[in-house]
């Protein structure tokens, strides 16, 4: 009765043979027909000019089957409840691959109308798209049908998140017919993402308490790695974003600063290279991540490097800790951070923070750690080593910020190297300056190069003075080595008078002679405490002393036995230090002088007297000074001699200043002094230094404005 009444018996007939086919199609019967004869059937049709009226008519046939789909579908309601939901998703998806395969083959006997009229009215919804609406508007629109297949997809889901296996095919297949028929983000991704967000956010909790952080990181680049091949298998592309967004959330974003509390120090620590990849990975993909991490892990470079500079019990391997530790955090930056810049430049603020908690000290102790290794006798390294050693030294020394400390101990040790012949290598010492110059400029070395120029030049002295020793009437048989010291230049050493034997005073007094003839309106001031001497003995042996060794050696040429009273009268040497220079001789390996009584220690009272039985293998015997250690005076009077140049630099910074500003308010010239200064300076200190120039007439308050300074010149 629905079925318009065709003009021509013709249309009548082949209207009924086409609607055969499509009823047999969609009941999986065989067609009688061949597939081409009803293709051409079609396209006569339409040439009879009523496509309008069969599209309308195919619609209507398509349309009746669905309907009776879906009362077959739910026909027994009670046996479809009953059915579990993995049965309903199965017998779901038998329905729809059904319906797709019945609607490709309708459209392709009905291909020449789809290509011709339907293509030719925009309004009218393809063969293909008529089929999806139809199974879209009376079954999968059906609330109980539509909620019993989300319900079955979400529950497979959540079972394969469980860790059991499932049918992907069979939910790709579902999850694209929700996609086809466009009702997918409506019925399906909103609910996916709320379910996918209670869990994580459960699972994150519970596992943040139960795991330790390399665990938990695991884990999450685990379940990231399962929801983006839950996507490439059978969820929609369309959905990747917010699903990622939500685990990285839930499982990242709420607990960023817990896991870095609870782990970070601990992935340090260990130098876990692989976790902290990890984790630098997981949190570059979280909105705020790296900021979050680049600050915890300033923080721990501070909280850790503080720990070395500030442990006075550490002092001894302060050094070497810094850059083991700068090593280390460099490796991270670089393995572990890609080479992120704002985490290397947190690193250098850090460690410029840290190192400068505690004024000098590193400053002092890295002098003393470059000493170790540019002395001889140092075996650890080879020249190549020892390069690399003076590079990453340079680079804490960029650190600090009172650079004349170091200055300061760095010449104090120098002067040692080189007027003891200690230095391992003058390419190295070079080396050395050449960086420090390159580091501070010409003017911070100047002083270190000049000590290197006055050996270079006392070479040549001596050369011109044995040839002057050489064309005198009495020549001497004592051969006579001199440093000539440039006072400036070199640090300043307590002159001690002592009591030189006759033939080396005769001696000086013939250098002298010859260097003031060379020299005159210099002054020359001998310091014997750096002075040294080989003693031929008998036996053809010699022996390799220090001056204070030597004449205390050389009074055995005239006795047999002296007190300890006896030889300090004798050589005028100071106590403490006569009392090291015999304890080398008589309490060392190298025994040359017997002690009485015995004991390690000298005391007063005691007797030393020649050792005829003293022995030795080598032909020249080197006996070592006792060195008295570096007492807590001495490093306080050289910090004492820094800060003393420091007040003179302020005087002068100041005075240049006002020079050349004539009148200047207090904070702006405070403000100057900052740019001027390379050490570290309190406000306070330069307030002082302003009122002392005030009273000393070097600049004037201004009268009405007492904040203003005026220059006097």
């Amino acid at each position: 009765n629905n079925r318009p009444k065709l003009a021509e018996n013709y249309t009548e007939d082949t209207w009924l043979k086409l609607r055969d086919a499509v009823g047999a199609i969609q009941n999986s019967t065989s067609i009688k027909y061949n597939l081409e004869e009803l293709y051409q059937a079609v396209e006569n049709l339409c040439s009879y000019k009523v496509s309008p009226t069969l599209y309308k008519q195919l619609r209507q046939v398509c349309e009746d089957h669905v309907q009776a789909q879906i009362h077959q579908f739910f026909l027994n309601i009670e046996l479809t409840e009953s059915l579990d939901n993995l049965s309903f998703l199965k017998r779901m998806n038998r329905c729809w691959q059904d319906h797709c395969r019945q609607t490709i083959m309708i459209r392709s006997i009905f291909l020449f109308l789809d290509r011709t009229y339907v293509l030719q009215n925009s309004l009218l919804p393809s063969i293909w798209d008529t089929g999806l609406e139809l199974f879209r508007t009376h079954i999968v629109s059906d609330s109980a049908v539509q909620k019993r297949t989300v319900d079955g997809i979400l529950e497979q889901i959540e079972l394969e998140r469980s860790g059991e296996t499932i049918d992907r095919s069979l939910l790709r297949s579902l999850l694209g017919m929700l996609s086809d028929l466009q009702v997918y983000k409506d019925s399906f991704e909103e609910r996916f993402l709320t379910e996918t967000n209670r869990l994580y956010a459960a699972e994150g909790q519970r596992l943040m308490q139960e795991r330790d952080v390399p665990e938990y990181l695991h884990h999450v680049a685990r379940r990231l790695e399962e929801e983006n091949d839950r996507i490439m298998s059978y969820l929609d592309q369309s959905t990747q974003k917010p699903l990622v967004s939500c685990v990285e959330k839930q499982l990242l974003g709420e607990h960023m600063t817990a896991i870095l509390q609870k782990g970070l120090s601990i992935l340090l620590d260990g130098n876990r290279v692989t976790e902290l990849t990890l984790l630098y990975l997981l949190f570059s993909k979280v909105k705020g991540g790296l900021l979050t991490l680049l600050q915890f892990w300033r923080d721990y470079i501070k909280s850790f490097g503080g720990e070395i500079v500030c442990s006075p019990e550490k002092d001894k391997d302060m050094v070497q800790d810094l850059l083991d530790f700068k090593d280390k955090m460099d490796n991270v930056a670089q393995s572990c951070f890609t080479r992120n810049e704002g985490f290397i430049n947190a690193m250098k603020e850090a460690f410029e923070t840290f190192i400068n908690k505690r004024p000098n000290k590193p400053a002092e102790l890295i002098a003393k750690y470059v000493d170790s290794k540019l002395r001889a006798g140092n075996k650890e390294a080879t020249e190549e080593e020892l390069e690399r050693i003076l590079d990453k030294i340079m680079i804490i020394f960029r650190f600090i910020h009172g650079k004349d400390v170091f200055e300061a101990f760095y010449k104090k040790d120098l002067a040692k190297r080189l007027l003891v012949g200690k230095s391992a290598s003058v390419d190295a010492e070079k080396s050395m300056l050449s960086k420090l110059k390159h580091e501070c400029g010409a003017a911070f070395t100047s002083k270190l190069e000049g000590m290197f120029k006055d050996m270079e030049l006392s070479k040549d002295i001596m050369i011109q003075f044995k040839q002057y020793i050489q064309n005198q009437s009495e020549p001497s048989n004592i051969e006579l080595t001199v440093n000539i010291l440039t006072m400036g230049y070199w640090p300043s050493y307590i002159p001690m008078e002592v009591h030189l034997p006759p033939e080396m005073v005769k001696l000086q007094e013939v250098f002298k002679l010859f260097y003031l003839g060379k020299h005159s309106g210099r002054k020359l001031q001998w310091q014997p405490t750096l002075g040294h001497a080989v003693l031929k003995g008998r036996g053809k042996k010699e022996l390799q002393v220090s001056l204070f060794q030597t004449l205390v050696l050389l009074m055995f040429n005239e006795g047999e036995e002296f007190s300890i009273e006896e030889i300090r009268t004798a050589t005028g040497i100071e106590e403490g230090e006569l009392k090291r220079t015999l304890q080398s001789l008589a309490c060392g390996k190298a025994r040359v002088l017997n002690k009485n009584p015995r004991g390690k220690d000298v005391e007063d009272g005691d007797r030393f007297n020649f050792n005829n039985d003293f022995k030795h293998k080598l032909f020249r015997i080197k006996i070592n000074q006792i060195q008295m250690k570096e007492t807590v005076e001495e490093q306080v009077s050289t910090t004492e001699r820094v800060f003393q140049d420091r007040q003179y630099q302020i005087d002068a910074a100041v005075v240049r200043i006002m020079k050349m500003r004539k009148t200047l308010s207090h904070n702006l010239l405070v403000s100057e002094l900052y740019n001027q200064l390379k050490f570290p300076v309190k406000p306070g200190d330069l307030k002082k230094r302003i009122e002392s120039l005030i009273d000393r007439d070097y600049m004037e308050r201004d009268k009405e404005t007492p904040n203003q300074y005026h220059y006097v010149a």
